[in-house]
Order: structure tokens, then sequence, then C-alpha cells
């Protein structure tokens, strides 16, 4: 009987342990987003300059200066206004641009989906890229073999993941549509405009898949059960894929997870190079033109995207990987 009841007992510890572990995720997570909002609300208007006098231009009178300020609330206390942008995150009002008078959610909510389809555009790239090169870098040079290639892999694919993603833009829009003129310079029309900024995204982070995935596989290649499957004449397809590599994608979904939370934010130096619609132009221009409240809205939605990504890191590898939950204890 107790034997009976002991692997029932064990399987609800752990059930119990997951869902403290999503719980103290949960709060983290909610923690998180309230630091990401003071500090964007902090940085943005603790800046020097007079917002209201860069949206009016300089030839308007002081008059009109002060009347907007007063409309938009800048004259109250940094805490008042605190409080009411507060406020109005709660209902879902990121408020108003000083310079276009649009809503900020509906500028948003226009560039967002350019922003998001190339960084999924570019995280798929880098997983369909990494992970085979990875994987076949791994198998040619375990046990020591093939030397040459090892270094060939190390060296080519530490130089190509520190070269920096807006240069491999600068460089690709050099080769490809200036001197060549084999697709578009910048902008977003069809299927061949993303190739470029797709690229430029992927290269280096690809590099670093690959990196890791091979290592991983490595360390798992050198495993009894593989030697155990090798033994038994299963076929190398199957040894590779069925028994080794999902061994060793643990750790790539973390650093797969961390690509892709650096992916949505690196889209903004590409997409101010490749003048692409998204929110990395809107953001710098917001920036520059000191419009509070549309640079406050786009950096909340890449700070929360960035977080959520992060949850359900945690979360996924908590569910592949139980022990995790108890090391995140």
């Amino acid at each position: 009987m107790t034997a009976v009841d002991a692997p029932r007992t064990t399987s609800l510890d752990w059930a119990s342990t997951w869902w403290w572990f999503g719980a103290r995720r949960l709060v983290r997570f909610v923690a998180s987003l309230w630091v990401l909002v003071t500090f964007a609300f902090l940085m943005i208007h603790l800046t020097p300059g007079d917002p209201i006098r860069a949206a009016l231009g300089p030839r308007a009178s002081a008059a009109i200066v002060e009347g907007r300020r007063a409309e938009l609330g800048l004259d109250d206390s940094i805490l008042t206004q605190y409080l009411r942008y507060l406020g109005h995150l709660v209902t879902g009002d990121l408020g108003q641009s000083f310079q276009s008078r649009l809503p900020v959610g509906q500028i948003i909510s226009d560039r967002l989906p350019h922003t998001l389809s190339l960084a999924a555009a570019a995280f798929a790239v880098i997983l369909l890229v990494g992970i085979p090169v990875g994987l076949l870098a791994a198998i040619r040079t375990r046990n020591g073999r093939h030397r040459g290639s090892e270094l060939t892999f190390t060296s080519a694919s530490t130089l190509v993941s520190a070269v920096p993603d807006f240069l491999v833009a600068v460089v690709l829009v050099f080769s490809f549509a200036v001197s060549w003129d084999l697709l578009p310079i910048a902008g977003r029309s069809d299927a061949s405009s993303y190739l470029i900024p797709v690229l430029a995204l992927a290269v280096g982070p690809a590099a670093g898949v690959a990196r890791i995935v091979r290592v991983e596989m490595l360390g798992v290649l050198g495993r009894d059960y593989i030697r155990t499957a090798r033994a038994k004449r299963l076929p190398a397809r199957l040894v590779y894929l069925r028994h080794a590599l999902p061994n060793a994608l643990t750790a790539t979904l973390t650093v797969s997870g961390l690509l892709l939370s650096g992916l949505i934010a690196g889209t903004v130096l590409v997409e101010t190079v490749m003048a692409w619609p998204g929110l990395g132009p809107t953001l710098t221009g917001s920036i520059i033109n000191k419009d509070f409240p549309l640079a406050q809205g786009i950096v909340l939605v890449y700070g929360t995207l960035v977080l959520l990504v992060n949850l359900v890191v945690d979360l996924a590898l908590a569910a592949l990987d139980p022990r995790a939950t108890v090391r995140g204890r």
C-alpha cells in the first residue's frame, strides 16, 4: 500500500512545487513591470528640455506654451503626474502624442506588427540555422576529431557573433542594395524587403546558438545512454536526433529566450538604419522631439515584451525540466 501511495505523494509534491514556482515568477513579473513603468516615467521626465516648446516650435508665444503645458498637467508636481500616469495605465490609456496629437495606443498598434514580424522572422532564421549548424559541427568534431574544422568553426562563429547587427545591416545594404541592386535599400514593401533586416538581426545570434548547441551536444554525446544506443546499432540519425538533440536543447531554449528578448530591443537600431516602419524609428524620433507620452508608451511596450518572453521561458523550462523549479526556489 505504501509502495503504491508513494508515487502519488511525490507527484502532488512536484505539482505543488511547480505552482509555487509559477506564482513566484508571476509576482516577480508584476514587480519588474512596476519598476519598468517607474523607470520609464522618471527617465523621460528628468531629461532636460521643454517638450512643449519642442512640439510647438520656437515661434510659439510664451502664452500659448504655458497654456498647452497647463492643459497637459505638466505644471503639476512629478508625484502628481506619476500618480495620474499610473491611473491612466490601469485603464489602458497611454496618453496623447505631443507632436501628432494622436492617441499613443493607436500609433503603437499601427507600428508594432511590423516590429514583431521582423523579430519573429529573425528568430525563426536563428533557430533554423543555428541548431543544425551546431549539431553538424558537434558530430564532425566529437572526440577531438577534425581539429581544423573545430578551429574554423569556433573562429568564424566568434567573429560573426561579435559584429553588431546595425553594422551587418550597413554592409548588406551597401553590397546587395547599392552595389548589386538586388534588394530594396530601405522601407517595407514585398517579401524581398525583409531579407536584409532579417539577416542583419539573425547572423550574429545564429552563430551564438550554433556554438551553444555544439558544446551541449558534445557533452551529451559522451553520456552512457548514447554509448548504449550505439551499442544497439541504432542508425546514427536516430542516435543524434531522437536521443542526443532533445537532451541538448535545454540550455539552447534558455539562450533562445534571451536572444528573442534581445531581438525585440535590437530591432530599434536595424529599423532605424533600414527606415523600417516599426517602433524603432518612432522611438528615436519621440526621444529627440521630447514626445514624453509616445516615448513612455514605446519603452513600456518593449520592456513588457521582454519581461513576457523571460516569464514564458522560465515556465517552459520548469515544465521541461522539473529540477529548475527546485533550483528556482
